[in-house]
């Protein structure tokens, strides 16, 4: 595994800025432009490519006679994304998905595959990875929620910061994405959310916020969709005010590709144009000159715009430690790292009558579906990664539509069949498809046990219409859980599903997508080699019905005409239409609690093959909330757990404050202790522009989930007020 450098000295925020201004005031016009602005290189031709430049996501030219380097910019989150960029032979890691990574609810494990996946970049010549999605589950049904951090702002925005953390310990820059509300696919180029300040600044922007505290990103991407009727990417209130006047971020802000529609975007807080040529017009160089020489763009907004370009370059460390491309990569090194964050983010969700671990008694296994006997799925899009040893099985994930030409669907990794050959030598272990039920139900008949594999492919680009598995899934497993009573059910999805069988089922694994060496990961679960300790990021809710939004937002909308598609670009996809959250801040589980609505599975759900108990909850308040409880672990076996602390004011829904992952033998015990950011319990006032706690009794809850509270208590808190 390659040694991170930025760790060794990064540079203090004042030299940053010193250098930035003396690097600015050595440069010529054209040079400032060119730092703006960069294309698609898979998109030029060979010939008007820069020498040796990695294909990846795009690239900003340098100024090679002041020692700026180029930007040369990868797609990430998973892994180094190659499956859209020419790249052909060239493989990578690939990590579980993001909610795999929110399951395991550890920050050091987002550091510890941020900084693999950043040492990769490095090696093939990245460094500027397209990292950090932190866009808030809104709702279950949409395609790109495989690669975002689950539904809390608290616990999304301190693994998004652990995640960025990591990438930029390796001397490059990552970003944090899609600011903000970009929840959903469905007319993501078009739509506008309709959302007031307050609930903004208490759910998706508090996620971006704490992310931006712990990571520290370079750049910040501006998302597709519209906000209040404005575009994200030319929003003087998101990026000027709130990003740079009240977070004090210093980097830069680049667009995503093919998010800008003007000129005059510089003006509100846009930095750079990123894949030009998917915007359809240069924005940000040749119409950017001559708005400047015509008096419509003042010359101190590309000073300002290329200062902030300068400034990330030299505070990641950068310019101080040029790229060095064909590194040799330590991918079985790198695999473990993978394996490791599969194992931690596996929810194991129902267990009746200790069905799991699986005893070596059993002689005759049969496995059903998901294509189990070539690896695991994996989502579609910008972020999929060609894993080391290919993809396997590949198929359109689109055949029309915006995902059409760059959704894939396939298979990664360590195929669960041969995993679990391998953990069960004295058994036999049988193979089969799935796609005939009849047959399946048969031969379940005759096995000690039968373990389905389900699931359910997810894209950037397309939202699901429903939360049914479907391609007949859902009748598959009722076949063989009524022909087997020792069924088990493994879900590889990238968002909750629903469960009509759920009662016929008795052992039940949430595997997510696992990655390079997902399918080892399962088998070790299963086998009771690895403790389950996953904990869900995500509600399932028990019918669509429990949603603040029934139908999907836009899913009814007319599809784009000429006109709409000349207005908004051809990736519009549907007529313009606006998105109205009813829930607000109250995302997720907090609607929930809000409605009193019991989920399928509650957010922070998670079972484990041995037990824990808590004890001797000491809550104190007033100017701080501190929270101090005991968790021991009653059981047979060790295991890491996830306590959660939640608190609800009068009135309020409740709010995630913190947790512990305590790693327990057999009978250890361990304190813990929590201290809220007053920020989470607070309201925003709009009006003021501050975060207010009025005085007054809290409850305090300590739980195995956001449903299930174990130690209660209150505590009385001062008044609080903060700045934003």
């Amino acid at each position: 595994m390659l040694t991170p450098l930025a760790g060794q000295a990064k540079t203090d925020a004042r030299t940053a800025e010193r250098r930035a201004a003396e690097t600015l005031a050595k440069m010529t016009q054209e040079e400032k432009i060119g730092l703006l602005h960069g294309p698609m290189p898979m998109l030029l031709a060979a010939s008007k490519r820069p020498k040796d430049v990695a294909i990846g996501a795009g690239f900003i030219r340098g100024v090679e006679r002041l020692g700026v380097p180029m930007l040369v910019e990868s797609d990430a989150s998973l892994g180094v994304s190659n499956l859209m960029e020419m790249r052909k032979g060239d493989v990578a890691t690939a990590l579980p998905s993001g909610l795999s990574l929110a399951s395991s609810w550890d920050p050091e494990l987002a550091r510890a595959g941020g900084a693999m996946i950043g040492s990769e970049a490095r090696a093939k010549g990245f460094n500027v990875m397209l990292v950090g999605g932190v866009n808030l589950i809104r709702d279950p049904r949409a395609g790109r929620n495989f690669e975002y951090l689950g539904e809390d702002p608290v616990l999304a925005g301190e693994l998004v910061g652990g995640q960025i953390d990591g990438v930029q310990s390796n001397s490059i820059i990552g970003t944090i994405k899609h600011f903000a509300l970009n929840d959903q696919e469905t007319g993501r180029n078009v739509a506008s959310v309709e959302m007031d300040e307050a609930s903004m600044r208490e759910s998706d922007l508090l996620a971006f916020q704490i992310g931006i505290e712990k990571g520290n990103p370079g750049s910040v991407m501006c998302a597709y969709n519209r906000v209040g009727g404005l575009y994200s990417c030319e929003h003087p209130f998101l990026l000027n005010d709130v990003l740079r006047r009240d977070w004090g971020f210093k980097g830069f802000v680049m667009s995503d590709w093919g998010a800008v529609h003007s000129t005059e975007a510089i003006l509100a807080g846009l930095d750079q144009q990123s894949g030009e040529q998917l915007d359809g017009k240069p924005y940000f160089s040749d119409l950017l000159v001559k708005a400047v020489e015509d008096g419509k763009i003042p010359q101190s907004a590309v000073d300002k715009a290329a200062g902030r370009v300068l400034y990330a370059i030299y505070a990641h460390g950068v310019a101080d430690h040029p790229l060095q491309p064909g590194q040799t990569i330590d991918y079985d090194a790198h695999a473990e790292v993978a394996q490791r964050a599969a194992e931690q983010g596996i929810v194991l969700l129902r267990n009746e009558g200790g069905i799991l671990p699986l005893a070596t008694t059993a002689k005759k296994i049969l496995v059903v579906g998901g294509n189990a006997d070539v690896g695991v799925p994996g989502g579609g899009g910008s972020s999929q990664v060609n894993p080391v040893g290919g993809l396997k099985r590949v198929t359109k994930g689109a055949e029309s539509g915006p995902a059409a030409g760059f959704a894939r669907r396939g298979y990664v990794g360590t195929a669960p069949l041969d995993a679990l050959r391998a953990e069960f030598p004295g058994a036999t272990v049988s193979y089969l498809d799935g796609k005939d039920a009849a047959a399946a139900a048969t031969a379940a008949k005759g096995a000690d046990v039968v373990i389905v594999f389900a699931e359910k492919y997810s894209t950037e680009a397309v939202d699901h219409l429903d939360l049914s598995l479907g391609e007949g899934q859902d009748e598959l497993i009722d076949a063989v859980a009524s022909a087997n009573g020792k069924t088990i059910v493994v879900l590889e999805t990238g968002n909750p599903v629903l469960m009509p069988w759920l009662n016929k089922v008795p052992a039940i694994l949430s595997a997510w997508y696992g990655g390079q060496r997902g399918g080892a990961a399962i088998a070790r679960v299963l086998a009771g080699e690895v403790n389950p300790s996953g904990h869900l990021p995500v509600t399932f809710p028990a019918s669509v019905d429990q949603l603040p939004n029934p139908v999907l937002p836009g899913s009814d909308a007319p599809p784009a005409d000429k006109e709409t598609r000349a207005i908004y670009g051809i990736q519009a996809g549907t007529k313009p239409f606006d998105i109205h959250y009813p829930e607000g801040s109250d995302a997720g589980y907090r609607w929930f609690d809000k409605k009193g609505l019991k989920p399928l599975f509650p957010f922070g759900y998670g079972l484990s093959y041995t037990q824990f108990r808590y004890d001797d909850l000491k809550a104190t308040g007033g100017k701080t909330l501190t929270v101090r409880f005991t968790v021991s672990n009653s059981g047979a076996r060790a295991g890491a757990d996830v306590p959660q602390v939640y608190v609800t004011r009068p009135g309020k829904a409740k709010r995630l404050i913190g947790w512990a992952k305590p790693d327990l033998k057999p009978g250890e015990s361990k304190e813990v202790t929590v201290t809220a950011d007053l920020r989470v319990l607070a309201d925003f006032d709009a009006k003021a522009q501050r975060w207010v706690l009025p005085a007054g009794e809290v409850r305090v809850e300590v739980g195995a989930s956001a449903a299930d509270p174990v130690l209660t208590g209150t505590v009385r808190m001062n008044r609080f007020v903060r700045k934003p």
